[in-house]
């Protein structure tokens, strides 16, 4: 016998109906995020184009960026995860480190620091905001964003110190967010590329 045979049709229904029928509009939208996240990826590396030395001396100053998202990479966190809220979450976090970025471009030009790295970061993140904005709005979900308060860079070393901070995070954030994507897009049931 079949494995459909010997599954009664009130469970195959319910196994059916488990998951979001396929939605070519939200796959398409998801289509368009991986390449975002794969610049910023690229991006986060560049942020403060320091030597390893450099960047351990750095790394051992204090982090005062508490603005920041603390991002869930656990196991535990991807297997709950939910479709609309999930959704949310990229966005409440790809705006708060757009806002984090509009604020380290201005902090390194306030101390004459390259900015390109920072520029074409808060491009890609303006870009990911609007795809998952449009994305939230096909599924019907509204985001609640959060108040950030930024500290003072003084110096230099301060807006290093921060580009040192924000391209760790960044990091992180987007390889969380390729799961997250991966993850909305098998959920979406998505035909893989």
């Amino acid at each position: 016998a079949s494995l459909f045979s010997s599954i009664a049709p009130n469970e195959f229904i319910a196994l059916s109906l488990s998951r979001p029928a396929h939605s070519p509009a939200l796959c398409a939208l998801f289509g368009s995020m991986a390449p975002q996240v794969e610049r910023l990826l690229h991006l986060s590396k560049k942020l403060h184009d320091l030597t390893d030395e450099e960047l351990n001396l750095i790394a051992a100053a204090d982090h005062r960026l508490d603005g920041l998202p603390r991002i869930p990479h656990t196991a535990a966190a991807f297997n709950t995860m939910k479709m609309n809220e999930s959704i949310s979450q990229l966005y409440n976090f790809t705006e708060v480190f757009r806002s984090h970025m509009d604020w380290l471009k201005t902090a390194r030009e306030n101390v004459s620091l390259p900015n390109q790295a920072a520029e074409g970061a808060s491009r890609h993140l303006l870009q990911l905001a609007h795809l998952l904005n449009s994305t939230l709005h096909q599924v019907g979900a509204v985001p609640q964003p959060s108040p950030l308060s930024l500290p003072v860079a003084s110096s230099a070393f301060d807006a290093l110190k921060f580009s040192v901070e924000i391209s760790e995070n960044l990091k992180a954030f987007s390889l969380w967010t390729k799961r997250s994507i991966r993850f909305l897009q098998r959920q979406s049931r998505c035909p893989r590329r």
